[in-house]
């Protein structure tokens, strides 16, 4: 099995930061993409920021200049920096792997379980 295990959430007044992490275990052959997405309350969860193997980044438009996506490949591990946080940032943050597994060779989509920013005004 695979798990995904993000850290790094909490309650940040406007303006502030937070550095997001998230650590993939077990059963890895190889890790393709990368990426953050988030749920505010009664929204649909969106695509925050993505990283490929090679380290090309993508980003939402709404974060483009405040948030920045970096991985390293030899911990299994992505982060997100999140800086001039603005009360709209406030969401469960999830991440997200494409896996290839040491055991089956299949590769599929993995989810962590999120972890809670909340940004206050």
């Amino acid at each position: 099995q695979v798990q995904l295990v993000e850290s790094g959430g909490g309650l940040v007044q406007a303006g502030g930061s937070l550095r997001l992490s998230c650590a993939a275990s077990g059963s890895i052959f190889r890790i393709n993409a990368m990426g953050w997405y988030r749920q505010a309350p009664g929204k649909q969860r969106e695509l925050v920021a993505t990283i490929t193997s090679s380290g090309s980044t993508n980003y939402a438009d709404s974060v483009k200049g405040r948030f920045t996506i970096s991985r390293d490949n030899a911990k299994n591990t992505v982060y997100l920096q999140m800086n001039s946080l603005k009360p709209e940032d406030t969401a469960v943050y999830y991440c997200n792997a494409d896996i290839r597994d040491r055991i089956t060779l299949a590769a599929r989509p993995y989810w962590g379980r999120g972890t809670q920013v909340t940004v206050s005004s």
